[in-house]
């Protein structure tokens, strides 16, 4: 497969919620407060825009509990506050890739947490809102690159190993994790019980063999490409 499907293909998981940083370390004074600074700018901005991805970096400060110019002496624009969400997303979602690919346990399990994880992360939402609202940089699209194999290779092994029914492709998974991704309601779980229900529905139909062929063409990479093919100027 080549370097521009792969790309293609990894692109709507380009915000994997969740961080990997981690803040502990060698680090003293100003550089122990800047690396919290930025743990929190960015936690803060996962959850205002995904909320609202026209949100103005002012809320993000807010939210983040810290001054606006701190906020700006680490990220100048939106853009830049929007790109470094989608650099550590891909980091944390290859690592939970890799994780499901070293899993020698029931295939179908494997899987099934992988999805779980996923969705739990809140990637889909995310990827779905900031979508066309920065411009990837090289270093992205190689990040991107490596993941897009990885999620092919997961997608493949559960189809290989007799576990993912065979007439689904990796953008379906895709777009039916963005579907689940959109539930919120009020309340102190916000939505993850419905969530989680509602992806053991997807999952029983998931399953190999499937009770009935579907209706129409999988997805394909080119589709989901296209939503991430920045088309207007920057918000924020």
């Amino acid at each position: 497969m080549n370097s521009s499907i792969l790309a293609e293909r990894i692109v709507p998981f380009q915000c994997y919620a969740d961080r990997m940083r981690n803040t502990e370390g060698p680090l003293s004074g100003r550089r122990r407060q800047a690396a919290r600074n930025d743990v929190e700018i960015l936690d803060a901005a996962r959850e205002v825009l995904l909320a609202d991805p026209t949100a103005p970096v002012a809320a993000v400060a807010a939210r983040a509990k810290v001054g606006i110019s701190a906020l700006y002496r680490r990220y100048p624009s939106k853009e830049d506050l929007t790109r470094e969400l989608a650099r550590d997303g891909l980091a944390r979602y290859s690592a939970e890739l890799e994780r499901a690919l070293a899993d020698d346990r029931d295939p179908w399990t494997v899987y099934a947490e992988c999805l779980a994880r996923i969705l739990d992360g809140g990637s889909q939402a995310l990827a779905q809102r900031l979508a066309g609202t920065f411009t990837p940089t090289p270093d992205l699209t190689e990040l991107a690159q490596r993941a897009g194999a990885l999620a092919t290779a997961v997608h493949q092994r559960a189809q290989r190993d007799g576990a993912l029914r065979a007439d689904v492709s990796p953008e379906d998974v895709v777009l039916l994790l963005e579907t689940l991704s959109a539930i919120t309601l009020p309340g102190t779980d916000a939505g993850d019980g419905l969530r989680r229900r509602y992806l053991a529905l997807l999952l029983q139909a998931l399953r190999a063999p499937g009770s009935e062929p579907l209706p129409g063409r999988p997805a394909g990479p080119g589709e989901l490409a296209a939503r991430w093919r920045r088309d207007t100027p920057s918000r924020g």
